[in-house]
């Protein structure tokens, strides 16, 4: 018991670590949509994705590279069944509404996932089905 503990705990204390090697210097994407991001509406366009601080793995900076918006999002790793073949910002759709829902890098099996915004919530408590959406991205 006290084994796998331990290899519990260290596995949730390397994960993260292993994880944050597969965003490296970004992820740039062209949304076509305005979107919602930490309860935050924000306008269609290029958009940049990099970890807030090289030694801080859990927050992200997700900037407009053409405006002044930017914000800074907390992020969780998640494994994923399959490794990704391309970058992608992950999407939910309500109809005309977008949640950013998480960021995938090429070649992983992580998937990093934003916390769902009130908005999202309220959505899901009327039963609203989501729609996954993935916008490719590049690797900066």
């Amino acid at each position: 018991m006290k084994y796998a503990i331990r290899i519990l705990v260290l596995t949730s204390t390397l994960l993260p670590l292993l994880a944050a090697a597969q965003l490296g210097n970004g992820v740039v994407a062209q949304v076509p949509f305005e979107f919602t991001v930490a309860n935050h509406v924000v306008p269609a366009g290029d958009w940049l994705v990099q970890w807030a601080l090289p030694n801080t793995k859990g927050t992200v900076q997700i900037r407009n590279l053409s405006g002044k918006e930017g914000l800074f999002v907390p992020v969780l790793p998640d494994e994923a069944p399959k490794a990704r073949k391309d970058c992608a910002l992950v999407f939910h759709r309500y109809g005309q509404l977008y949640f950013l829902a998480g960021i995938a890098t090429t070649g992983s099996h992580t998937i990093y996932r934003l916390r769902e915004t009130k908005a999202e919530a309220e959505l899901r408590a009327r039963n609203m089905t989501a729609a996954e959406e993935n916008i490719i991205a590049s690797m900066k």
